[in-house]
């Protein structure tokens, strides 16, 4: 239960805080500043933006993981010649850049 003023609540889901983990960090100053403006931009700190950042990055990498293996799962079941050569220009694509 919560009191606030005069009027009493039952909270019922308590949201789960999560204990950060301290990271010291070195960033590259123009990396800083672009941190900085974003962070002024949508009014928070730079560390929620950093780790916004991170967190993005980190999904990004997931679908491109995912992508990698669902390609190279096709490329495996496929019996079409020429759908293999799509398959593998795409995952060397992936692999080694343009």
């Amino acid at each position: 239960m919560v009191q606030i003023g005069a009027e009493w609540c039952i909270v019922e889901v308590m949201s789960r805080s999560t204990t950060g983990i301290r990271q010291s960090v070195s960033l590259p100053s123009g990396v800083a500043r672009r941190v900085q403006a974003l962070a002024k931009r949508r009014r928070t700190s730079a560390n929620r933006v950093i780790v916004e950042l991170i967190e993005n990055g980190l999904q990004a990498r997931e679908r491109e993981r995912k992508e990698f293996f669902d390609l190279a799962d096709r490329l495996a079941h496929s019996a079409d010649a020429v759908e293999q050569a799509r398959l593998k220009g795409e995952l060397a694509r992936m692999t080694f850049g343009q």
